[in-house]
């Protein structure tokens, strides 16, 4: 299981509170261009609109620039793939404003690119500062245990 693209700032930014895998609808161009490394998720997010989910704002630049069409738009919305029931709990718990929804990664399975989307909650000052002082305290146990 290659990863193709990844969220890093998000698990700082956010607390996950829930994990979804999902297809993605994609040209096969933006297939290319995926397994080539090419896709950005900053910045990206995922709304449910219509019974449908969408990804926003992902980016992923043509495969061959100078093959690509006129009107290629790197930030189009792409359609997320997802069971009926996982749309309706992400739908009923998007409402809620203090929720969000993000995709974490992007990775192939069995030849298919998969995205995982996780319903997040944004952390405040002081819960980032906690994250960053644990890090450094296992860092710094680490060092420790390394050296002997």
């Amino acid at each position: 299981m290659a990863s193709y693209a990844e969220n890093r700032k998000m698990r700082f930014d956010y607390e996950t509170l829930e994990k979804y895998e999902a297809g993605i609808e994609l040209l096969g161009s933006e297939v290319k261009s995926v397994r080539g490394g090419h896709m950005s998720l900053e910045g990206a997010f995922v709304i449910v609109r219509g019974g449908e989910v969408f990804l926003i704002n992902a980016n992923i630049p043509p495969y061959q620039v100078k093959n690509t069409p006129i009107d290629y738009d790197q930030l189009r919305n792409r359609k997320l793939l997802l069971t009926k029931k996982e749309i309706v709990e992400l739908a009923q718990s998007e409402k809620n404003k203090s929720l969000t929804i993000v995709p974490i990664s992007v990775y192939n399975k069995n030849r298919k690119i998969k995205i995982e989307i996780a319903l997040v909650r944004g952390k405040k000052k002081h819960d980032k500062r906690e994250t960053i002082k644990k890090r450094e305290t296992d860092r710094e146990i680490r060092r420790e245990f390394k050296g002997r």
